[in-house]
């Protein structure tokens, strides 16, 4: 396994040894150990998803109150997803950056979002499986989204005006409604939390 930290601090993109031969394939998609040594601390998992969407869907951009917050371990084990993660920690040295990752069933990388950080994808083709192992249980209450249209992030989304949003996402906030209302992540708080998991308390 490869890791390699992206330009936001607290996401990485990971990228499986595949061993292959005429039978077929095997890799190991996530390592307990390795990803730990890796950003700082274990993952906790907590819960453990899967997403099918056709081709145009975008999805997000989801984040979670912290703390707790919810870490994501991401990869697509069907079709193909262009990943992107958004800095939405207000006081982050990147603040309203994003990133995007291919992750599909070719290289089969993944990528891990650490809490307080937003997340979401769009599907490039049809029956795009996303699996997601996640470090805390589903709390709706807890669990919010920036619309990921909003020309304040100014996202460049491959799917344009074809892009299908689901009812929830097409209500979210804009960025600047988000701020205004205290609703995204505190940066120094994201950083006392991530500290509080490497010291086990």
């Amino acid at each position: 396994m490869k890791f390699r930290e992206l330009s936001i601090e607290g996401a990485w993109e990971i990228t499986p040894v595949q061993h292959g031969d005429p039978r077929g394939l095997f890799m190991e998609w996530y390592r307990f150990d390795h990803l730990a040594e890796a950003v700082g601390h274990p993952l906790r998992l907590a819960q453990g998803n899967l997403s099918v969407s056709a081709k145009d869907v975008v999805r997000g951009i989801h984040f979670a109150d912290v703390p707790p917050g919810q870490a994501k371990y991401v990869t697509c084990v069907r079709g193909a997803v262009l990943d992107v993660i958004v800095d939405l920690r207000v006081g982050s040295p990147t603040f309203g950056a994003y990133e995007f990752v291919r992750l599909d069933d070719v290289d089969r990388r993944a990528v891990y979002i650490s809490e307080g950080l937003g997340h979401g994808f769009c599907a490039l083709s049809d029956d795009a499986t996303l699996s997601y192992l996640c470090s805390e249980t589903f709390n709706p209450t807890a669990e919010h989204s920036v619309h990921p249209l909003d020309p304040d992030l100014g996202i460049d989304w491959p799917a344009g005006t074809a892009a299908q949003l689901s009812a929830r996402d097409a209500a979210a906030p804009s960025l600047a409604e988000a701020i205004a209302s205290g609703l995204l992540p505190d940066y120094d708080e994201c950083l006392r939390h991530r500290r509080s998991l490497r010291d086990g308390s």
